[in-house]
């Protein structure tokens, strides 16, 4: 249309494949007043020179079943547009040539268990039927995906657009984006060369010039365009005489990936040596252009290409493509509405579009629509960044990330690149004691510590690690005697004012504790999934401190302010405004009685007692629960006075024998409790009443977001339930997403495990089927290929009755 539209609900951005699934999926759910807005033509930046490549493998299975719902969609939106994806399905091969890529490949397989995919091991005679070219000799192992296969980007994309027409949206090309401005009404003004729009919603799903539509809302957004080469082949005569086409290949060690071009091969690597474009920012111009090809970068990965696959050294090379595309600092999309933006949503960093595309654009339907996609999309969910991700931040990261895009990441593995960006006035002092550091939204903080001889560094496998003893040192400590944990990485959220108390009482599904209580509660979305495994502290009638999981704190900001009143009630962000120690253990109350002049004894500081108090200088928050499972103290205090707390409850404990101790042990002693954690346990996967937090609900209370659905649950019963399982102790711990068996069934996964160290068991939390959560079934996991034995734990291990952490 020439004509330009005044008025839509919704304004997407970008028209590679990400923007065009966007807009297919929300007017095909019923929202047809929706426009896309593109500044040259349909695919122009990465899209149109993508390789096509399609697959399910992802360390997320939440993103892997995204995938695969993106390649089934292929078949409708070719029957919707009538137009052509080109799309192949000759199954795709992921070759290990390391006994660890093995164990990496049994993972994928045991998670496609679960998800209900044919993925299977088959022998390497068989891989070399499927793809003649490999020499079987050089690998230990293959892995089988039979829906794998390449689409053509081109044609994808413009199905995409034809099948929104189809239900009436609109797409205009030729048409760039001037400025972004908001609106009083929440709204957006898109101010085109054809004219200004006004939005309800505007999706940024720019690709190649996301950075460039941030900016013009003011907006930075930590994502970062990289080189990447592919190369196509001559005529190969093993391909051409096969018959069939040959298998999409991935040669982990290789460094490269391979599927059919005509009678030749495309072969692309993700190169060590790797280089982020247009740094500065993606020029306005560039559009269906090509990058200067620099072989001699990604040389020595062809030469293992060519001894893996002999006749590739064999074959002419017919072209050589250089084509950048965006990473997001972790790999993964960032998706979902902005924090701190209101209307402002996003969908970059979408860097394996034809595989995530047609997901992420479910996702987003879902979620402008509804309020909530189907699925947890956390691993996609922009904000799991915050700040301090800035736009050298991404640039780092991004590159990181993209050298790494077929090198193991192991689960005890911490990556170094842009560390440290965020410390507290600990890290020096920690790191002179041997404190082996992870970095958890950007802040650093303590894994382990390394004993006087040791060095402190840990090493990566799936396996126990290097750590493992000196871990068990820092449980045993807490349990037997007295331990000290920095908790800055703790999210605070502070809310005040005078309706503060009917805010937070319509928000959370629990009870709100009286001024100095605090109490556990769940925070549900309107579907009664879980949002958010809060403790809300209260300490006067209209002030309230919420403490929850800090890698989801911008999560949680968002969903704070996008149900905040216009008067009445005041929100912020606290966390980097309160840092803070924790301390625990059975000499944990005589330590505190030390430091402070109040009364602090069990008796008079009673179990979830809050208070405010001077602890040695320091004016400080306390509150007298651990995550230990034992008698504790969380102590919170401004970052000015963290040096100051910490030396004043190290010389006050050094006669107690006072131990630090790291995440490492806090997740061990959890383990015991049979406690849970955010974004592995409770996630919005799960409701209240199948991960057991609906004893913390309050279903008495006459409105809460989520109470009909929990009702509705209550009634009905939850479809599965959270259990707690001993592993046979094989030497290899569960980490997460293993899958669980019954009766020879696959039933269920796990979401977190790990070692007890104080118990001496192998212990791992997963969810299975409601009827199914008997200690008297025989369960068993698969573990790095092998079936391990498993009971169901009905009570914690240590401590059931929790008289310890109350000190009754």
């Amino acid at each position: 249309m020439s004509d330009m539209q005044t008025h839509a609900r919704v304004a997407v951005i970008g028209g590679g494949v990400v923007g065009c699934s966007i807009l297919f999926h929300l007017a095909r759910a019923g929202w047809t007043d929706v426009v896309l807005i593109e500044r040259a033509a349909l695919t122009s930046g990465s899209s149109w020179h993508a390789a096509g490549v399609i697959h399910t493998i992802n360390s997320d299975p939440n993103i892997a079943r995204l995938q695969e719902y993106t390649i089934n969609l292929y078949t409708e939106i070719e029957r919707i547009s009538g137009h052509s994806c080109g799309v192949h399905r000759p199954g795709g091969i992921y070759l290990a040539a390391t006994p660890e890529r093995l164990d990496y490949l049994k993972q994928e397989r045991a998670k496609a268990r679960y998800m209900g995919l044919d993925t299977e091991f088959i022998s390497l005679d068989e891989a070399a039927e499927l793809n003649p070219l490999i020499n079987p000799k050089a690998y230990l192992g293959a892995l089988f995906e039979p829906v794998d296969g390449h689409v053509d980007p081109s044609g994808v994309t413009h199905a995409y657009a034809k099948a929104a027409r189809h239900y009436g949206a609109e797409v205009y090309q030729q048409t760039p984006v001037l400025a972004t401005n908001p609106r009083a009404d929440g709204g957006w003004d898109v101010v085109t060369g054809k004219g200004t729009l006004h939005a309800e919603y505007l999706v940024n799903a720019a690709g190649l010039w996301a950075r460039e539509v941030g900016r013009l809302a003011g907006v930075e957004l930590p994502v970062q365009p990289m080189e990447h080469h592919y190369l196509i082949t001559e005529t190969i005569p093993e391909v051409a005489a096969h018959g069939k086409e040959v298998a999409v290949t991935v040669d982990y060690e290789g460094n490269a990936y391979t599927r059919q071009e005509h009678d030749g091969l495309l072969l692309g690597t993700y190169e060590p040596a790797c280089r982020p474009w247009a740094v500065e920012g993606t020029p306005a111009d560039f559009g269906h252009e090509l990058l200067q090809p620099d072989l001699e970068r990604i040389g020595d990965r062809l030469e293992i290409a060519f001894t893996r696959m002999p006749a590739l050294a064999r074959a002419g090379i017919k072209s050589v493509v250089n084509g950048p595309f965006t990473f997001g600092p972790d790999g993964n999309p960032l998706i979902g509405p902005l924090p701190g933006l209101r209307n402002y949503w996003v969908a970059v960093g979408v860097m394996a579009g034809f595989c995530q595309g047609g997901g992420v654009g479910l996702c987003m339907a879902e979620w402008l629509m509804n309020g909530e996609p189907h699925i947890d999309v956390w691993g996609m969910d922009v904000a799991r960044f915050g700040a301090y991700a800035t736009r050298d931040y991404g640039r780092v990261k991004s590159a990181e990330n993209y050298a790494r895009r077929f090198i193991i990441t192991y689960p005890n593995e911490e990556l170094p690149a842009a560390r440290p960006q965020r410390t507290t006035a600990l890290y020096d002092v920690f790191k002179q004691r041997g404190a082996v550091f992870g970095a958890a939204f950007g802040l650093e903080h303590a894994l382990w510590f390394a004993p006087p001889g040791v060095e402190p560094r840990e090493s990566p496998t799936f396996r126990r690690s290097n750590a493992f003893a000196h871990v068990a040192e820092e449980v045993r400590a807490v349990r037997e005697n007295l331990g000290l944990l920095e908790i800055a990485n703790f999210a605070k959220h502070e809310i005040s004012g005078p309706g503060a108390a009917a805010y937070l009482d319509r928000l959370i599904a629990g009870r709100l504790p009286q001024p100095g209580r605090l109490s556990l509660t769940p925070l549900l979305t309107p579907k009664g999934r879980l949002y958010g495994d809060l403790s809300i502290a209260r300490l006067r009638d209209d002030l309230f401190y919420v403490l929850g999981s800090g890698a989801a704190q911008e999560m949680h900001r968002r969903w704070f302010e996008l149900h905040l009143p216009a008067t009445g009630v005041q929100y912020r962000n606290a966390s980097d405004a309160l840092h803070g120690i924790a301390i625990a253990g059975p000499r944990a109350s005589e330590l505190l009685g030390r430091v402070t002049h109040e009364d602090v004894s069990v008796s008079a500081f009673r179990f979830r007692d809050f208070r405010a108090l001077t602890v040695g200088l320091a004016p400080c928050l306390v509150a007298r629960v651990s995550f230990t499972g034992e008698l504790g103290y969380e102590i919170y205090c401004a970052p000015e006075y963290q040096r100051a707390l910490f030396e004043t409850l190290q010389s006050a404990g050094a006669d107690l024998d006072l131990r630090l101790f790291g995440a490492r042990a806090l997740m061990s002693l959890r383990l015991e409790k049979s406690w849970g954690v955010w974004t592995l346990d409770y996630r919005p996967d799960f409701t209240a009443a199948e991960s057991g937090l609906d004893a913390f609900v309050c279903f008495d209370k006459p409105a809460f977001i989520g109470r009909e659905a929990a009702l509705a649950e209550r009634e009905s019963g939850p479809r599965h339930k959270l259990v707690v399982l001993q592993l046979e102790d094989t030497g290899v711990d569960a980490a997460h997403d293993e899958p669980v068996f019954c009766n020879g069934e696959c039933v269920g996964y796990l979401t977190s495990g790990g070692y007890a160290h104080y118990v001496g068991k192998s212990l791992a939390l997963g969810y299975v089927p409601e009827e199914l959560a008997d200690p008297a079934n025989a369960f068993s996991v698969e573990l790095l290929g092998e079936r391990v034995a498993a009971s169901l734990v009905p009570e914690p291990l240590y401590d059931p009755g929790g008289a310890r952490m109350r000190a009754v």
